[in-house]
């Protein structure tokens, strides 16, 4: 069983490598905006409803996770994703997941397979169409998966973690460090993020000119 998540995973890096091969030619130059104010948006999720950051008044702040449908990085955290949303969401922190891809350059980015996506995986969080790529731009999202934890902070939202969801995307049972959550967790508890940013790897974010 090991060995075939071992190659499983040879050649998720190998297809996640292509696909950055292709999205370099308008691939965002990242820089990071830990720290960073991030203004509110409205996005429409996969039940055509439109959600803002203020859908959510009783946030205390907000799991951002800029993820797609095709990535092979992003379809290994899909349970992960909905046992962070159950967990944080009840504590006021909703995790929000956002699909920044050009839907020109990956056909099977479009809406409708957003929410075959969702039905599929069963997502119990809302799953956000970012077709201007306005958010994304704005957080500086990198490739996807790409997590981001914002908190609330006189009445504005600033950036506290950026970047991998945990350090073992293809074994889940083998985790050693949960920096996302553990994000959460020390601003739960009214403490600074002890890692407030760490490198994850995915597929690139395809930025149109």
């Amino acid at each position: 069983m090991r060995l075939v998540k071992i190659v499983s995973l040879i050649l998720l890096v190998i297809s996640c490598f292509f696909t950055n091969i292709f999205a370099s030619g308008g691939k965002n130059n990242y820089k990071s905006t830990l720290g960073d104010t991030i203004q509110d948006f409205s996005l429409q999720n996969v039940d055509g409803n439109f959600i803002s950051l203020a859908s959510y008044p009783e946030a205390k702040g907000f799991i951002i996770v800029f993820t797609c449908n095709h990535c092979p990085f992003a379809k290994l955290y899909s349970e992960r994703f909905n046992s962070i949303a159950k967990k944080y969401s009840a504590l006021n922190v909703p995790l929000l997941a956002i699909n920044p891809m050009d839907t020109v350059v990956y056909e099977d980015e479009s809406f409708v397979g957003m929410q075959e996506k969702t039905k599929l995986a069963a997502f119990i969080f809302p799953y956000l169409q970012d077709n201007l790529q306005s958010v994304a731009k704005d957080f500086n999202a990198d490739h996807t998966p790409h997590a981001f934890v914002i908190w609330k902070e006189n009445n504005q939202w600033i950036i506290k973690y950026t970047g991998a969801i945990d350090d073992n995307g293809a074994e889940d049972d083998k985790v050693k460090n949960y920096y996302l959550t553990n994000a959460v967790d020390d601003l739960l508890a009214g403490k600074k993020v002890h890692e407030p940013e760490t490198s994850s790897i995915g597929c690139a974010v395809f930025y149109r000119k």
